[in-house]
């Protein structure tokens, strides 16, 4: 009897086991899934990289692998938020003028974070070699020879989010009761990376996916956005309650950041008519088009707003029940909300 209660037992376990697993994340590594979220072209809040020097510092080296110490050229970093960082430059690369290429290189395109990644960024460890970038330890760890890699699929700075989530986020929210909480609640990862790695890559994993979808929907499709919201909606939250500073990354030139347009209401719902509250800046025409969770338009309507506040009530009589993205757009940049018809 005590065997077979064993057996059962061991049976629930794995029936259980599976169900927690069921679902497959939608990606293999978020770094991947859009060159745009932060473009080579986006502001940069350094404000001077300077020289002082060579001297002793250990760094970490992944061709090695270990820890090392080298002569290392080094520059304050400070960028115009008042945080600062020191760049040390392997003296591999054979002078001051080639070190200086590097160091500048590296504190603008990390100055391109917002704020609140780059606030722990303690050090900028540079050196040769294509090993791939890291983070932690307070420090950015650069191989020179990946970040051609990178580059070349568009992806350094979605890259420098990553390891500046490590080095600034980590410490404080990877282990922490809410977002195992959020992990639990959303019942799946939103990479294959994350999964298998859920304690020290599900932070980075999902931070640059926050801010994709939270001020960069204009920048992803809506089939990615759908994916993100669908699958990690609690850790969502969970960025959207902590405080992380987004300069410069966040500008008010997009005009959606200036109007506050709200939610549908009500939603979810079951009747066919919605309402949406939308502050115009000027008179101006606006459209509207309704995906589905595949991405296939359904919908689309014109509307005319005035100057100040207006309430958009849309029908959507003939649409089928279920989830669907709205894309509401104006001359100058477009927006996506969420809407369920039930």
């Amino acid at each position: 009897m005590k065997i077979m209660k064993k057996l059962l037992a061991l049976s629930i376990l794995m029936i259980v086991s599976v169900a927690v697993y069921a679902q497959q994340p939608p990606y293999s590594g978020t770094i991947f899934i859009d060159s745009n979220i932060i473009k080579t072209t986006d502001p940069s809040a350094i404000q001077s990289t300077t020289y002082t020097g060579q001297s002793r510092v250990i760094m970490y080296d992944r061709r090695v692998p270990g820890w090392v110490t080298v002569n290392a050229y080094l520059f304050n970093v400070v960028w115009r938020d008042g945080i600062t960082s020191r760049a040390q430059v392997n003296p591999e690369f054979g002078s001051v003028q080639a070190a200086t290429v590097q160091a500048e290189k590296y504190a603008y395109e990390i100055g391109k974070l917002p704020s609140c990644l780059r606030e722990d960024v303690d050090e900028i460890w540079i050196q040769q070699g294509t090993e791939l970038f890291g983070g932690g330890n307070r420090s950015v760890l650069i191989h020179t020879g990946q970040t051609v890699n990178y580059e070349k699929s568009g992806i350094l700075e979605e890259t420098l989010v990553h390891e500046a989530s490590h080095t600034s986020l980590d410490a404080a929210h990877a282990t922490s009761t809410g977002w195992k909480n959020a992990q639990t609640l959303d019942n799946n990862f939103i990479s294959t990376y994350a999964r298998d790695n859920p304690t020290s890559e599900d932070i980075a994993e999902s931070f640059l996916l926050w801010f994709a979808v939270r001020y960069r929907q204009n920048r992803i499709s809506v089939v990615n956005f759908n994916k993100i919201t669908q699958t990690i909606p609690n850790r969502l939250k969970y960025f959207d309650g902590i405080t992380c500073k987004l300069f410069p990354t966040v500008s008010t030139s997009n005009t959606f950041e200036k109007i506050q347009i709200g939610e549908f209401y009500p939603n979810p719902t079951k009747s066919s008519l919605v309402s949406l509250d939308y502050l115009s800046l000027s008179n101006s025409d606006i459209s509207l088009t309704v995906y589905d969770v595949s991405g296939k338009i359904v919908f689309r309507q014109n509307q005319r707003v005035n100057t100040g506040n207006n309430t958009l009530n849309i029908n959507f009589l003939f649409i089928n029940k279920g989830m669907y993205i709205v894309k509401i757009e104006n001359d100058n940049s477009f927006i996506h909300r969420k809407l369920i018809l039930q």
